[in-house]
């Protein structure tokens, strides 16, 4: 497993942009998929976005068109670009990590994911 340090959240306007890090502690990420989960009060956990070790990504609906995951093996981050937020967007993000698919894949499924963040927290104000 590897742990994980997220950051970047805070408060935004409707309409305004956040850049989410997700940092690998102490270890790099390797060939392991890393995704983006958020969970609003009184919600289920959902699925934002992922990337697999091959670069290919995945968005969800809501999500798609504003934001962008992108994978920077040089300082060993993954990121999650927030544009036009809308106050719906509101929750707590967390990223996460799971086996490296042999193809490269993606998986949206919160099950097949290990390793988790500690989260943090996106307000956008309308």
């Amino acid at each position: 497993q590897v742990p994980l340090v997220e950051s970047g959240g805070g408060l935004t306007q409707a309409g305004g942009s956040l850049r989410l890090s997700c940092a690998a502690s102490g270890r790099t990420f390797g060939n392991v998929g890393v995704g983006w989960f958020r969970q609003a009060p009184g919600k289920e956990r959902e699925f934002v976005a992922a990337i697999s070790w091959r670069g290919i990504t995945q968005y969800a609906d809501s999500v798609k068109g504003r934001f962008t995951i992108s994978r920077h093996y040089a300082n060993n981050t993954v990121y999650l670009q927030m544009d036009s937020v809308k106050p719906e967007d509101t929750a707590v993000y967390s990223c996460a990590t799971a086996p490296g698919d042999p193809f490269g894949r993606v998986t949206t499924s919160s099950r097949a994911y290990l390793s988790w963040g500690q989260g943090t927290q996106v307000t956008v104000s309308s």
